[in-house]
């Protein structure tokens, strides 16, 4: 295996990424079909498909530039940029298809080698009568000579090449501009097209394989002495050159010959030009020079992808990450990049390939586009580029090339979707500990949650119409019992938020800081597997009273300050039951709702009824109840949960009392039935022994208290033996039911 990605012996500079990039937008379309497209849409048309196309890549050569600019990008160029922030499940999954795409490339180059022989083709009929019947007559050959070449030399040789294929492209481009056509139309008409055009997307989609420059230039990362330096260079000049040489061969098309000329002849340049034959040449310079650069750069993507152990054979990832040992030159990549060119090659159809090319270069762009602009959202200071983008640049970027994909060809796009998912779910089946949200996303998700907090906080000086919990827990049984944390699972799934906190005593030192961390780990790992969103974390304090005194004062998760507390105790040892009572007046100073949790060896039983206790001192608590009651059955572990509401009053006042309740749940829109309220006659002293009656078989008790109450603490934890958990609730303030 390969020890590094990244050539010791790198010594490429910013001109062969220009140059690379430049010859791949410069190649084999613009000679073939560009004015081709000219004469199917027109002048505008094939503006507009110029823009449209930059579109995709001007801000993908930003987003290149600033992610190239903060990290070292190592080889596999696209393909490491993507995996490196999107994780290797999703980079891999992309990867591979940016591979493939790359290999394909290579046929599509040699094929279109191929077509510059046309004119010798015909020569060597009408001269000689040597027929040759298939252009694959040449374009095999020409594969061959091509891998021997990259097989035995490596890149050092092609990038030599490289240089004198694009300065003969280069005078090529310059004789057709000095050309004076004889097919000049007598009126020059910009609207102008073939009658029967085709449609603008097909065209786009047959065109836009010479905006890929972009990714080829990207991928000689590895073999670059300053990649930091090399690729924003190299890839923003190229694209912007390119652009422009575009727009204006586009207008030289339209001012030398017809639309219907241009779409009749794809070597209609050599008839323009001050030269004919250079047109051929410089087709095949284009094409050749293209073909070098992308069997030198699919090789290397393999190889990276290899090396970062993406296929699920441990051998295979091995054999593919394998260099030669003096350069780290990718040979068995470039053997099966050779062989997937071959398959494209005997296939032969211009057409067919590029509108592959086309939807994988399309997905890599988004991709990088995507990253460029959750790296803007997520803020993260180890985010530091040299070269910065701008966030709305990035998501230009990264809409267009998905519209565009599905525009172009939506059964390709899908096909394309479906197949990198099916290869990201087998990455994923065989690469678990890669697994779970990359930082990037953590980065976005943490902005956002801080933005919204301030937002919150900000608002929570207006008075809300309606009550919500905003609750927090502590205790120290945390691991003894989990009915508190049940509780603050069940009030935090939908209509509120709650924190968990395990309580330490003790003073703040090393030894009880690294006790709390290992804690907060494993109470995270108890709660992984259930239906839970509680924020946990742990407190260090001399004393009971000093951590509440905390506690109260800590901000809620949410960016509204707490307001209700949950403390607990076991009904068959109350022995810090004093301890909450004594402690009650700090979180009653606070503006606290307070619950108090009576957990028995029932629990919570079948969580099918929850029963509410109402007596007329609960008038202030009477709403609290009712609405906590709700905001639990909310859970989807309650889903064939129900309300049963007990009110006692005094038998002259029932009556009156029952209609006020049902008025209660008809105008809160609370899912109480009427069969389930029921008035029981009060008399002093049965309270408990009514509630044990009727409330025996309830998987969850709801009973009211007042301070008064707290004075006798048996109150609390005597004459309930029969009963499951009993949650006893005291509001700070009467709530509205709206």
């Amino acid at each position: 295996m390969a020890k590094s990605l990244v050539n010791t012996n790198a010594k490429f500079g910013t001109m062969p990424v220009f140059l690379t990039a430049l010859s791949t937008i410069l190649g084999a379309i613009l000679f073939l079909r560009f004015g081709w497209a000219v004469g199917q849409v027109g002048f505008w048309g094939v503006i507009g498909i110029v823009v449209l196309g930059h579109i995709v890549t001007i801000p993908t050569a930003f987003a290149v530039a600033e992610i190239a600019t903060n990290q070292r990008v190592q080889g596999g160029g696209a393909y490491y940029i993507i995996s490196r922030s999107f994780g290797l499940n999703i980079g891999g999954a992309i990867g591979i298809a940016l591979y493939a795409s790359q290999a394909i490339s290579v046929a599509f180059y040699v094929i279109a080698f191929g077509e510059a022989f046309e004119p010798v083709i015909r020569w060597l009929s009408e001269t000689y009568n040597f027929l040759i019947p298939d252009r694959r007559w040449i374009s095999i050959p020409t594969m061959v000579l091509l891998s021997v070449l990259i097989l035995t030399k490596g890149a050092n040789v092609g990038m030599k090449a490289l240089y004198v294929v694009v300065a003969i492209l280069l005078t090529s481009i310059a004789m057709f501009f000095l050309g004076e056509s004889s097919l000049k139309p007598e009126t020059v008409d910009f609207h102008s097209t073939v009658s029967g055009n085709l449609d603008f997307f097909f065209v786009f989609t047959i065109i836009f394989p010479a905006f890929t420059g972009l990714a080829a230039g990207l991928g000689l990362s590895g073999d670059l002495k300053d990649p930091k330096k090399s690729i924003p260079k190299g890839t923003l000049w190229a694209t912007v050159v390119g652009m422009l040489v575009y727009i204006a061969i586009a207008y030289k098309f339209v001012i030398s010959a017809s639309p219907e000329q241009l779409a009749s002849d794809q070597l209609i340049m050599s008839k323009i030009a001050i030269w004919g034959p250079i047109i051929p040449i410089g087709l095949a310079a284009a094409s050749l020079s293209s073909a070098l650069g992308s069997i030198m750069v699919a090789p290397r993507t393999l190889q990276a992808i290899g090396y970062d152990n993406i296929f699920p054979q441990g051998h295979v990832n091995r054999w593919f990450a394998r260099g030669r040992k003096n350069d780290n030159e990718p040979i068995n990549g470039s053997l099966i990049t050779i062989i997937i060119a071959f398959i494209f090659v005997i296939v032969g159809d211009v057409n067919f390939v590029a509108q592959i090319i086309a939807m994988f270069f399309m997905v890599t762009y988004s991709a990088i586009c995507l990253i460029s602009l959750l790296e803007h959202f997520a803020a993260d200071p180890a985010y530091r580029p040299t070269f910065r983008s701008r966030w709305h640049i990035s998501l230009l970027g990264t809409l267009s090339s998905m519209w565009l994909m599905f525009k172009m060809n939506a059964t390709y796009a899908a096909v394309s979707v479906i197949i990198m998912s099916m290869i990201y779910y087998i990455i994923m089946l065989n690469n678990e500990e890669n697994q779970g949200l990359n930082k990037l996303f953590r980065g976005v998700i943490f902005q956002l949650s801080r933005k919204l907090q301030i937002i919150l906080q900000r608002a929570d000086s207006e008075k809300d119409k309606s009550w919500r919990p905003f609750g927090v827990c502590i205790s120290h049984d945390t691991f003894k019992r989990r009915s508190a944390f049940d509780i603050m699972r069940w009030i935090s799934h939908k209509y509120g938020f709650g924190t968990y906190i395990h309580f330490i005593k003790g003073l703040l030192n090393e030894k009880n800081t690294n006790e709390s961390k290992k804690i907060l780990d494993r109470l995270i790992q108890l709660s992984a597997g259930s239906q839970n969103r509680v924020y946990l974390d742990t407190i260090i304090s001399p004393s009971y009273t000093s951590a509440i005194a905390q506690v109260v004062q800590l901000s809620g998760i949410s960016g509204k300050g707490n307001n209700l507390i949950l403390f607990e105790f076991s009904r068959t040892d109350p022995g810090n039951l004093k301890e909450i009572t004594g402690n009650y007046q700090i979180v009653e100073s606070a503006g606290f709702d307070i619950c108090i949790l009576n957990t028995s060896y029932k629990s919570f039983g079948y969580k099918k009824e929850i029963h509410i206790w109402i007596r007329p001192e609960d008038y202030v608590n009477a709403n609290l109840m009712i609405l906590l009651g709700y905001i639990i059955l909310g859970h989807p572990e309650w889903k064939k949960g129900k309300i049963k509401i007990f009110a006692f009053y005094p038998e002259e006042d029932v009556e009156d009392k029952r209609k006020q309740l049902m008025e209660l749940i008809k105008t809160g829109r609370l899912p109480i039935s009427p069969s389930n309220i029921s008035m029981v006659p009060y008399e002093s002293g049965d309270r408990k022994s009514k509630i044990m009656k009727y409330s025996a078989d309830a998987d969850l008790t709801i009973i009211g208290f007042t301070t008064d109450a707290l004075k006798n603490i048996e109150e609390f934890s005597e004459g309930y033996t029969d009963l499951g958990n009993i949650l006893f609730v005291s509001s700070n303030r009467a709530k509205a039911i709206n």
